[in-house]
């Protein structure tokens, strides 16, 4: 062990001892880093959130401070470097200079920590290891190995002819050539070189693995090359096999940590195109930067991402490159001998310190493509004006705020320009001279107020979207295609007409009439117009012979003009508009018309299909949603027939005439959600296709005969008044998922539901669990409902978090998580999301700092799985205001990403969140430019998403970070109900329509269904989800709080110490449905599971101490009498003298893990990690215990806390069991149906009450540590730590009590005292041979979490 003062360092295995310990204590500048060996892999084993929690064999913990350098360490450690590996993706040799703890402390301060003690303790938490870590070797990959060099000595033979003999050489294949030493087992004297692009690689069958290479050309040569093994055989042969297949000289070396080239490349001479990205080139060494012009015949150089700092000057040695990219290297200039690259014709620059360019530059003749993107230049360079070659120039994120028409006139073969994203205020033009190369040209992404182009006679294609145009003018003389759409325009003007246009995007502009010129034009094919203020439609427009799709939803239309001639419009979207009907002729004069949405109109009727009987309708997708229309329309749809997609959902329809439906035979697609069925016809079994039926919000009492189709996958009834399911003898198994919710008079049989086993996704009710004393608790003041519909990719990446009552108090927590395209990450943050919020509660009463913490450490929780994929979240908390006794209710909200809450106050929507989005936050734009990302055309950073703050994706940081908006609001009587979606669903239902949505519902889970119907019938292809929660907060609210233990002063902190307490004699505990009143750690749980499950249990936003906030109570919930139960982390027994075994005759076997003895119930399961709480009350009669069913901390809720036990009375026998426990269950195909169905989400069915906890405890497995009733030994480190000052008071206390269960008790230890990581020297014990019912005060130490 050594120490040098601030600046030294000290190692051990895995644990510190109190020297350590204080040691950390004394500066929070000082910390631990997990240093791991070049054995490990650079990845964990397994994938996660706590795939990384499992310490590895050779990691070591170094304690250093914030000063301490990489050369001080690997002086401590003897090696010869450190290396550092960032998301699990590349490893970096670091500086001697540079200090690892200090780049811990900025990663995590970057992504959005403060407070410096927490800042310490997450630094030496193992899980941050999958977003940073270090190596004291670098670790070698063996796919990365074989695609860089494959070497060995093996029998060889030149040429075909049997006159060649074998001989054992060394045998290299590295990039493009197949290396053969003429020397035995050395690399010196004459190489054979044979290059294999072009070539050919075969299997000898005469030999045992033997590959025949041959090259390409008239004078081929031939080696024959017999390996030892079959492994190295099929090595060679996958790899050889690439370089054959290619049709140019290419070698892909990118993203490999690469310092320099493997020194044999260089016999590659016939080599042209290399790929350096990603990697970390040198410029010395065989193989670094200063060596490469020794490829003679390189045309292709890419070294973007390679953190170079300045322009590597040998590179303009090389003077047969055409192709040379430099992105992404922090390089401020650009050396003069640039010039000497007079072959070069593309160069990128992009995302780099650059500000000007040297004039040598304009020296290039033959350079056309130019990337100067994400730079610092404040204008166009003037050296650009000599690029007479030049015909793409990228400037995309730069400062130019002017832009100068003619400096583009003076660039005459300048023809695509790219300005996004440069602050654009001007475009200026001082003469009359003409433009008349340009082409093309993007200004999206600016701040012009005015855009005049109409000296640019030869633009083709303009994008100007997302700046705050008001007039528009363009020339018409080639203009192909125009995007102006989220601008201020009332009119645009372009002279002469545009008779080339072909595509308009004017959406979401101040339109209220289409400019003449429109219909004028010739060609025009598709218009979107949406989000205007248009009141008509001009005749001629829809008289079109070009128009094929045409986009005229959310305007002010009242009626349509009639078709005059047969028109070839394809698509048609007038949703949201005043249409009251359509025109009579629309459908045959439309013939190619394929897509129609009306919804959301006032439609009474729809037009006939056709004149006649027979049609020729092509129709394919009809959206009615949100109309007027009744049953007699249903029967005007059977000229449709080849209906794919039919939505009337929230019309007037009574019945669905039976005949009509049998003739939509290739319906695949059927939604009459909201209206008032009573019964799907029976004809629905002609619909062999139909993959889709949602009926919900109905009236329907009997199950439709679906179930037979043969392409049925998904089926919701929810929300009807089903009272029984007549089932066929087998289901399909494509029905993959299932929703009957909202059925209350609905009854399954054992029979069904084990025929509704093979169902992915069943959501059935949870029958209301409400105990005594619960009744005015918060399912008065807030009920929920939720809805998650998949979209067109059938994959359901939005998962919700819904739970009414959190924790034990009147509090709730509701959250939306939305992956886009991946399930896995918001399926992690629904399952882990509340427990963290609820250690975090613990740490600080702060909204911004809890809820941050919530989700940096939620960030971290997901592991692996958040290294490349992410997800928006969103959470809210309703809580009380701990500073006032007497205060109602708030709501905390907090947010990354897309997903929003909006509050309905007064009728009217109040947005909560802040949407992270490139398009809609200029903040987030602005500091994601200036950490130099490259935004992609379609704003996305790096191209792979629009949001700027994702939890998640850390390998996109420091650009996407976890860090939340936080906003608490106090909610008062005006409040009527919370909404909150994901990006689809606010993308199609505005603020307004969803409150105006749930106000005409009420009731909230009809309410979440009706807004995902709806923006999924308005055009909502992605996943959608959505919850409502039904506020009921008065003036009269009840603003009690559940007992959290002894009265104090401190509002919210770490819970009072609780002691076991004995119900009075007589009088059977009844558990109540709230645990985890306090958590506490089995000695044997790894300090990897305590720092990464538990978080730390002393903070600086807490004082040490016992104190607790105090009880509240109102009027109508007067205190009641509470006595606390803490278990022993490790063996008990429960007993009671009215149990009963279960077993009624001996000739019934024993149930496995539950042992008879006498009147005693001893069950084998896991409970550490558990607390729960016994409410004293009357004597309950047997038939009393029948009825008290398991429980849950959150009996309305989808997610069950880890640190719980969920526990019943049942037969007068009171049984515990972890809810991790259950978790595991759960997975059991033996007791799965006991859980009830895993949604597609990671949701999972709440069980039935019926179910008797016994069965569960059958499933439980074997733990070897012994039965509840063996005798519990105390552990040093599991005892009660009480100051000697009080330890006659606390004997004095316990005398007077008897014990709750016979025997002898086991340790206990108090959670907020306990130090879950540290060494301790053994503590003072303290006897419990008597239980009292009140805590004892015990002195809070101060702790120093970790996960080593």
């Amino acid at each position: 062990m050594k120490r040098n003062g601030s600046r030294g360092c000290v190692t051990r295995k895995t644990r510190f001892g109190s020297r350590e310990r204080d040691w950390l204590k004394g500066d929070a500048q000082r910390g631990c880093v997990c240093l791991y060996g070049g054995t490990v892999d650079p990845q964990p084993p397994a994938s996660g959130p706590q795939a990384s929690s499992t310490l590895q064999a050779d990691l070591r913990l170094v304690l250093c401070s914030t000063t301490t350098t990489v050369e001080e360490l690997c002086a401590q450690r003897e090696v010869e470097g450190l290396y550092l590996q960032l998301h699990g993706d590349l490893l970096r040799r670091l500086d001697p200079s540079e200090r690892p703890l200090h780049m811990v402390y900025d990663y995590l301060a970057a992504i959005g920590y403060q407070d410096p003690l927490r800042v310490q303790r997450e630094a030496a938490n193992s899980d941050l290891s999958c977003m940073i870590r270090f190596y004291s070797e670098c670790p070698m990959n063996a796919d990365q190995q074989e695609r860089t060099l494959l070497t060995g000595v093996f029998s060889v033979r030149k040429g075909k002819t049997q006159l060649h003999k074998w001989a054992e050489r060394q045998v290299l294949l590295c990039g493009t050539c197949l290396i053969v030493a003429s020397v035995k087992d050395s690399l010196t004297g004459k190489m054979h070189i044979l290059p294999l692009v072009g070539g050919k690689v075969e299997e000898v069958k005469r030999r045992q693995h033997c590959l025949m290479f041959s090259s390409a050309g008239p004078q081929a040569q031939t080696y024959f090359v017999n390996f030892d093994t079959l492994a190295d055989y099929q090595r060679w042969h996958r790899q050889a096999s690439k370089v054959v297949s290619q049709t140019i000289s290419l070698v892909d070396l990118s993203c490999y940590s690469l310092e320099e080239v493997p020194e044999y490349l260089f016999y590659s001479q016939d080599l042209t195109h290399l790929n350096l990205r990603h990697n970390f080139m040198s410029l010395q060494g065989p193989g670094g930067l200063l060596n490469l012009p020794r490829f003679s015949q390189l045309k292709s150089l890419n070294l973007s991402h390679n953190r170079l700092g300045v322009f590597p000057e040998s590179v303009c040695e090389i003077l047969t490159l055409t192709e040379l990219n430099l992105s992404c290297n922090g390089m401020n200039t650009v050396p003069a001998q640039i010039g000497n690259l007079q072959s070069l014709q593309t160069l990128s620059l992009d995302g780099n310190q650059l500000s000007f360019l040297p004039e040598e530059l304009g020296g290039l003749a033959q350079l056309s493509s130019l990337g100067l993107s994400f730079n610092n230049f404040p204008h166009i360079p003037g050296v650009l004006d000599r690029l007479s070659g030049m015909d793409r120039l990228a400037m995309a994120g730069n400062r130019v705020e002017t832009l100068e028409l003619g400096i583009l006139a003076r660039m005459s073969h300048l023809k695509n320009i790219d300005l996004r994203l440069n602050g654009l205020r001007w475009v200026k033009s001082e003469a009359l001279e003409a433009v008349k190369q340009v082409t093309q040209l993007d200004l999206r992404d600016n701040h012009l107020a005015t855009l005049d182009l109409s000296s640019i006679c030869s633009l083709e294609t303009l994008h100007c979207q997302r700046n705050q145009l008001r007039a528009l003018t363009l020339s018409g003389f080639t203009l192909r295609t125009l995007h102006a759409s989220s601008n201020r325009l009332t009119t645009v003007n372009i002279y002469p007409v545009p008779n080339q246009l072909t595509q308009m995007d004017l959406s979401r502009n101040l339109l209220e009439y289409l400019p003449d010129w429109v219909c004028d034009s010739r060609k025009v094919e598709v218009l979107d117009v949406t989000h205007n203020f248009l009141s008509e439609l001009p005749a001629r427009l829809l008289s079109s012979l070009s128009l094929r799709k045409l986009l005229a939803g959310n305007n002010r239309l009242q009626r349509l003009p009639d078709l005059l001639d047969h028109v070839p419009l394809e698509v048609l979207d007038l949703q949201h508009n005043k249409l009251g009907e359509l025109p009579e002729s629309l459908f045959y004069k439309a013939l190619n018309l394929k897509y129609l949405n009306v919804s959301a109109n006032a439609l009474e009727i729809i037009p006939p299909s056709s004149q006649s009987e027979e049609s020729l309708s092509t129709l394919q997708e009809l959206y009615l949603t949100g109309n007027k229309l009744n049953e007699n329309c249903a029967a005007l749809l059977v000229g449709h027939q080849n209906l794919r997609v039919l939505h009337m959902a929230y019309n007037q329809l009574l019945s669905f005439p039976a005949s009509k439906l049998s003739k939509l035979e290739l319906l695949e697609e059927l939604n009459l959600s909201g209206n008032k069925l009573k019964t799907i016809p029976s004809t629905v079994s002609s619909c062999k296709r139909l993959h889709t039926l949602i009926a919900h919000s109905n009236h329907i009492s009997v199950f439709p005969e679906i179930l037979n189709l043969p392409e049925i996958k998904l089926v919701d009834l929810s929300c009807n008044e089903l009272t029984e399911i007549l089932l066929p003898d087998s289901l399909m198994a494509t029905l993959h998922e299932l929703d009957l919710t909202g059925n209350s008079s609905l009854l399954l049989e054992h029979k069904t539901l084990n025929l509704f086993s093979h169902i992915t996704t069943l959501k059935l009710d949870q029958k209301p669990a409400m105990m005594a004393g619960d009744s005015l608790g918060s399912s008065t003041l807030w009920n929920h409902g939720y809805s998650e519909m998949s979209g067109q990719r059938n994959k359901l990446c939005v998962s919700v978090l819904a739970v009414d009552r959190f924790g034990d108090s009147v509090e709730a927590a509701y959250g939306v998580f939305d992956g886009d395209r991946n399930e896995e990450v918001p399926r992690l943050l629904q399952c882990t999301m509340g427990d963290v919020l609820s250690e975090e509660l613990l740490h600080s009463s702060v909204d911004s700092v809890y809820m941050s913490n919530t989700f940096l450490t939620s960030h971290r929780k997901l592991g692996m799985a958040g290294q490349k994929l992410g997800a928006s979240a969103l959470l809210c908390y309703i809580h009380h205001e701990p500073s006032e006794l007497g205060s109602y209710f708030s709501l905390t909200v907090a947010n990354v990403g897309s997903c929003q809450a909006v509050l309905c106050r007064d009728g009217q929507p109040l947005p909560l969140s802040k949407v992270f989005s490139l398009e809609q936050s200029t903040e987030e734009m602005d500091r994601v430019k200036l950490s130099k990302a490259i935004i992609t055309e379609d704003n996305k950073v790096s191209g792979v998403t629009c949001c700027s703050r994702l939890l998640g994706c850390s390998y996109l940081s420091p650009w996407v970070l976890p860090k939340p908006w936080v906003r608490t609001e106090p909610l008062c009587s005006q409040d009527d109900f919370l909404i909150l979606g994901n990006r689809a669903l606010f993308e199609r239902v505005s603020y307004q329509e969803a409150v105006c949505t749930v106000q005409a519902v009420r009731d909230p889970r009809a309410a979440a269904k009706k807004l995902c119907t709806l923006a999924q019938s308005y055009g909502c292809r992605d996943n959608v989800g959505a919850v409502v929660v039904s506020l009921h907060i008065g003036e009269d609210s009840c603003t009690c709080e559940t007992p959290h233990g002894n009265t104090g002063t401190e509002p919210r902190g770490p819970p009072p110490t609780p002691l076991p307490v004995t119900a009075p004699p007589g009088e059977p505990a009844t558990p109540s449905s709230s645990s985890g009143i306090a958590s506490e750690f089995n000695s044997e749980t790894s300090a990897s599971e305590v720092g990464s499950e538990a978080g730390s249990t002393a903070s600086d936003e807490h004082p040490s101490g016992p104190t607790a906030r105090p009880e509240r109570r109102c009027s109508l919930h007067p205190a009641a009498t509470l006595f606390l139960f803490q278990r022993q982390p490790s063996c008990a027994t429960f007993s009671s003298n009215q149990s009963d075994n279960g077993l009624d005759s001996d000739d019934e076997a024993p149930l496995e893990g539950v042992i008879s003895n006498g009147s005693k119930l001893e069950v084998e399961v896991d409970i550490h990690c558990c607390a729960f709480q016994i409410r004293s009350g009357p004597a309950a009669s047997p038939k009393d215990h029948n009825l008290d069913k398991t429980r849950s901390d959150y009996p309305n809720g989808k997610m069950r806390r880890q640190n719980s036990v969920v526990v019943s009375a049942t037969n007068g026998c009171l049984l515990a069991v972890c809810g991790r426990e259950i978790s595991d269950l759960k997975k059991s195909p033996s007791t799965c149906s006991l859980f009830g169905k895993k949604l597609s989400n990671g949701s999972v069915v709440a069980p039935e009450d019926s179910h008797n906890l016994i069965e569960v405890a059958v499933e439980a497995p074997k733990k070897k540590s012994g039965y509840f009733t063996a005798p519990a030994q105390q552990d040093p480190e599991d005892q009660l730590v009480v100051p000697p000052s009080l330890e006659q008071d606390v004997r004095e206390q316990l005398r007077g009590q008897s014990p709750m269960v016979p025997g002898p008790p086991p340790p206990f230890t108090p959670p907020s005292i306990r130090d879950p990581v540290w060494d301790h020297p053994p503590a003072p014990m303290l006897p419990q041979r008597d239980l009292a019912p009140n805590p004892i005060p015990a002195l809070q130490q101060e702790v120093y979490d970790t996960a080593l």
